[in-house]
């Protein structure tokens, strides 16, 4: 008797077996559907609330003349943009391949205009102000982000960020006002507190490096003791030395860089702060620069993919991971110091509102970049400056939800709809010396 051999057949292990094998969706899927169902809605609805001779002003300052800006006809154009670019994103036409992304970018830049324009709509906004503020909200985003980076790419997950930058923005103005008695120039004092903000979460560093890197205790465990130790430490400082003694109210003073702060627009946005956002930039480009192009870098880099291998070569990894953390704390601490003594001028428990977790949500969306972290801080300042600006302009959107925007926006971002994003490989992964 003979028996067959049963032969395989390719297309039958290839057929989908669920409608979920049917139905691939990918990101750039999502956002086309999105700009689709955006842009009808922009179609089909500004004409039925934007009467056709609305006018937008956008002023920005100075000697420039304001900009016009028919607001019915940029709607209608926007949003037929937007459909066909979302239409351009669903079609699998090989010529159009090449179109899906760029455009789709175009649109997702779009929104930022688009949405200031509508909102203002037969109003007048100073569009130079609206930068100049998402910039400035940006600074303790963006320093926080930086902090992130310079622990995880060694390799060590810092959720701890906010309870760093809250114990600097306390003790930093702490400071100032116990020195405030001493008659030293108020200047010299406030540089005093900025200095102490920075040591501060340089020593909540140290703790999150001793739990994590020589105990090796968990790191996200770790950084949550941070946060919850910073909230009630800096609520007692405020009860006990702050409520009992005459604080100060004056903050660091902007400083106009001679001859770029007469730039139109850009002079007042970029080259007319104060001292730490002017340090956002200098931290930005150093952290760049050691990063990708130093030996130290390297190191911490390696570090951050393979200590093992790192190890073999004759680095020091544990050494580095507590230089790196340290050196994250002191950049949170700075981030702090943006609170109270550079924009607030007092402190109040929990002041930084969660700032410390956007800051890693910037760093996700930089994809543990600086430049890339940067962009990030900016989205979500002006995310958190849109919410105000409509508040001025009395846009009928509650402030409850106006306020919620800039989360809404961070877990928009940890969803992972802004593409994939890969951390180090031995973040979050304590390290054991292998014995010889």
């Amino acid at each position: 008797m003979t028996t067959s051999t049963p032969t395989f057949d390719p297309t039958i292990a290839a057929a989908p077996t669920s409608w979920r094998d049917r139905i691939k969706i990918t990101r750039v899927g999502i956002f086309s559907v999105f700009f689709i169902l955006l842009g009808l809605w922009m179609l089909i609805g500004g004409p039925q609330t934007i009467a056709g001779d609305t006018v937008t002003e956008l002023t920005f300052g100075g000697d420039l003349a304001p900009l016009l800006v028919p607001t019915l006809t940029y709607t209608l154009i926007v949003g037929a943009l937007y459909l066909a670019g979302g239409v351009v994103g669903l079609l699998a036409v090989p010529g159009l391949q090449r179109l899906k992304t760029p455009w789709l970018l175009i649109n997702g830049v779009l929104i930022i205009p688009t949405v200031l324009i509508i909102a203002a709509a037969d109003n007048s906004t100073n569009v130079t102000v609206m930068l100049q503020v998402s910039v400035r909200l940006a600074t303790p985003i963006v320093i926080g982000a930086l902090a992130g980076i310079w622990c995880e790419r060694a390799g060590v997950v810092n959720i701890g960020i906010e309870g760093m930058m809250l114990t600097g923005a306390a003790f930093g103005f702490v400071a100032f006002t116990l020195l405030l008695p001493t008659g030293a120039p108020t200047p010299t004092l406030l540089i005093v507190g900025v200095i102490v903000s920075v040591l501060a979460g340089g020593l909540m560093a140290v703790l999150h490096a001793w739990l994590s890197i020589t105990f090796r205790t968990d790191q996200i465990v770790s950084g949550t003791v941070i946060n919850i130790l910073a909230v009630g430490l800096t609520s007692f400082a405020r009860r006990e030395i702050l409520l009992s003694s005459d604080a100060g109210r004056e903050t660091l003073q902007p400083i106009a860089i001679p001859v770029l702060s007469e730039i139109p627009v850009l002079g007042d946005v970029l080259f007319n702060g104060k001292p730490i956002f002017y340090m956002m930039f200098i931290l930005l480009f150093l952290t760049h620069f050691i990063l990708f192009f130093t030996p130290w870098g390297l190191r911490m880099r390696a570090v951050g993919e393979n200590p093992h291998a790192a190890d073999t070569l004759g680095v020091n990894v544990l050494r580095v991971r507590w230089i790196s953390v340290i050196i994250g704390g002191l950049i949170a601490g700075l981030a702090g110091a943006w609170f109270s003594l550079e924009t607030n001028g007092s402190f109040d428990d929990n002041v930084t509102s969660g700032r410390g977790f956007i800051a890693l949500a910037a760093m996700i969306f930089g994809k543990w970049l600086p430049f890339g972290a940067f962009g990030g801080g900016l989205l979500f300042g002006f995310s958190d400056a849109l919410g105000q600006r409509f508040q001025f302009l009395g846009v009928p959107i509650p402030p409850q939800f106006l306020q919620m925007v800039p989360y809404i926006i961070t877990i928009v971002v940890l969803a992972g709809l802004v593409g994939r994003a890969i951390p180090p490989k031995a973040s979050a992964k304590p390290y054991v010396k292998e014995e010889k």
